[in-house]
Formats: C-alpha cells, structure tokens, sequence
C-alpha cells in the first residue's frame, strides 16, 4: 500500500491491511447478516474506523491497486451503487458500473448465472443488486469471484445493516443496552429485516411501529431469540420517550400492488422538530434513504439526525468490506 511513511507515522495509525490470502472472508460471499457473529462484527467495525481515519488524513490509497469492480444494478440506486463505486477507488480499483441493465445483454434474455460469470471474467468482486429475493444467492453458486449483495427485492441488504449498526456504534458508543425503535414500512423494507437480524447479536431491545398493513413480518419476528424484548406499536408516541435508535423507513411505492393502497398509508408518520420534542436529546434518528416526507427537512440541523452520517459510514464498512472478501484486510 503506498501511503507516506512520514504522515503515517505521525498520524500513528495501527493499519490491518496487506496481503492476508489465509484471512477468513478471503474470496468469500456477503449474501446475509446471518452469516455474521458478534465477533466478525467487531472485526468488521475495526478495519471499517482504520478506513475513516486513512480517507480522513490520507484521502486514497492503493491497497486494492490492480483490482476491478462490476456494480451489476438490476434496479436503480444512488447510494449504495455511488458507496461502492466510492469505496473501490478510494482503495485504487477500478469499477465497471452497470446501473442500466434494461440496455444491456440482460434485454437480450440473458440469465443472471451467464451475466455474472461474464464479468467475473473482467472484474474481481461483483455488487449485485437484483429485484427478485434470493438471487444474489443464485448468483453465488455460479460465481468463483465474491458476490456482495446489494439488495435482493424484499429480502435482505446485508451491507446496509452492518452500516447502520456501524452508525450506531460509532454515534452512540455502545449497541448493547439501547432501546431501537423501527418505523414505517416494516414490511417490504429489507433494511429493517436485515438489521433486526443483526441487532439481535447484542442486548437491544426492539420496537415496530408501523400500519397495520406493512407490520414487520411474523417470520421476522419469530426467527429472532425469545429472549429479545420486541414490541409491536401503532403510534410513535407510544414508544418515543423511551428510544435510543429511532430508525425510520420510507413507505415504497414500487412494492405496492395498488396505488390506492399506498395512498393509504403514505405519510402517516412525519418526523419534525416538533415530534421530536418528546424524544431523549441523547438519542439518533436514522434512515437508509432516499425520504420521500417522512422527515421534514426542518430537523436535518437538529444534531440527533445522524441519516447523512450513516451514508458516510457506510462508505468506510463497503470499504472494509471490498478489502476484506479481496484478502487486504
């Protein structure tokens, strides 16, 4: 890695990084947050803070120089498609950005299993998002490079749960102890699914609240430890005073059978300064964004909102995270 040697021994940084092909996620898979303990965790949170303070003080640097990204976006994105893109060249990669697949060879009828062993012949890691639940998974059975999942429909968004645990951790000090409480669409919002999943490593307690309509799945619900305090809630003053992590979800209108039934439920929540006025002054709100309402723009200078923090945190663990599956960290 060619960084300074005189400012890296002044900035004093332990740096994890370098050649490490016996390292456990070398050429790995990242299709779930279940396939991550407590102790990967911490690991992953360790190397994703030395990647903040090296973009910090150094900016770039060549640890994944040589190395090349295809982001395969089967449905629009910004952030996590502009994360990834970020992440790889600020380590000195390269990217091969697919973010319409309509014109590509896709259109042609192309299976996903021959797109992604296509460009595993160009590229070292491939980023998949895809609308259909399941197919980074699918992906991964034909691929011999690593897949990271980006998305896959309603199911998971593994890279955005270890980023918005990462937020908590780092904004919050601590996970264990705190009280997270989830709003919005809880239903079709993969984000929620998979940092439930996550959460429940660590001694949290959990509140839903959300329409009847777009509850948090039932399976979700009894997949996690019976030990784990979970609430169901329709209204958000019922559980605020009480929350630590209020994480709010958008309601998708992409997900809905029918117009009318999104007219339903849109805006039934709306986080304003006045809201909030009832909420602990040492707490956070975030969201995996894009809002569409569902916070007012009059809290964004209100110090809890932690939502544009989190995207740049997320930078630093999709960092860690390409380091990682690519034997550099």
């Amino acid at each position: 890695m060619t960084v300074n040697s005189s400012s890296t021994r002044q900035l004093n940084l332990h740096l994890p990084f370098g050649d490490q092909r016996n390292a456990p996620w070398y050429g790995k898979d990242i299709l779930s947050v279940k396939q991550f303990s407590r102790s990967d965790l911490e690991y992953v949170f360790d190397v994703a803070h030395e990647m903040h303070l090296m973009v910090d003080h150094v900016g770039t640097f060549d640890l994944l120089k040589g190395k090349i990204l295809a982001n395969l976006f089967y449905e629009p994105s910004t952030r996590t498609s502009s994360s990834f893109t970020s992440a790889m060249e600020r380590l000195g990669g390269s990217v091969i950005p697919i973010n319409e697949v309509r014109y590509s060879s896709v259109a042609k009828g192309e299976s996903l299993p021959d797109t992604v062993r296509t460009l595993e012949c160009y590229a070292d890691v491939i980023v998949l998002r895809h609308p259909e639940t399941g197919s980074a998974a699918l992906a991964a059975q034909y691929a011999k490079k690593p897949i990271i999942n980006a998305g896959d429909g309603i199911g998971e968004h593994p890279t955005q749960a270890l980023l918005d645990a990462f937020t908590i951790h780092e904004e919050m000090g601590k996970i264990d102890g705190l009280t997270v409480t989830m709003l919005g669409d809880l239903k079709y919002g993969r984000t929620v699914h998979s940092l439930a999943r996550l959460l429940s490593l660590y001694n949290v307690r959990l509140n839903y609240i959300s329409p009847e309509i777009l509850r948090m799945p039932a399976e979700i619900i009894n997949e996690l430890p019976r030990t784990m305090a979970q609430k169901e809630y329709s209204q958000l003053e019922e559980a605020l005073t009480d929350t630590d992590v209020l994480y709010v979800t958008r309601v998708q209108k992409e997900r809905f059978a029918s117009e009318e039934e999104y007219e339903s439920v849109k805006g039934i929540y709306v986080i304003s300064p006045d809201v909030m006025k009832k909420a602990k002054q040492n707490m956070i709100v975030m969201h995996p964004l894009p809002r569409v309402g569902e916070i007012s723009m009059e809290f964004d200078s209100d110090p809890r909102a932690a939502y544009f923090r989190q995207m740049e945190y997320g930078l630093y663990v999709r960092m860690a995270l390409l380091a990682m599956v690519l034997g550099k960290a």
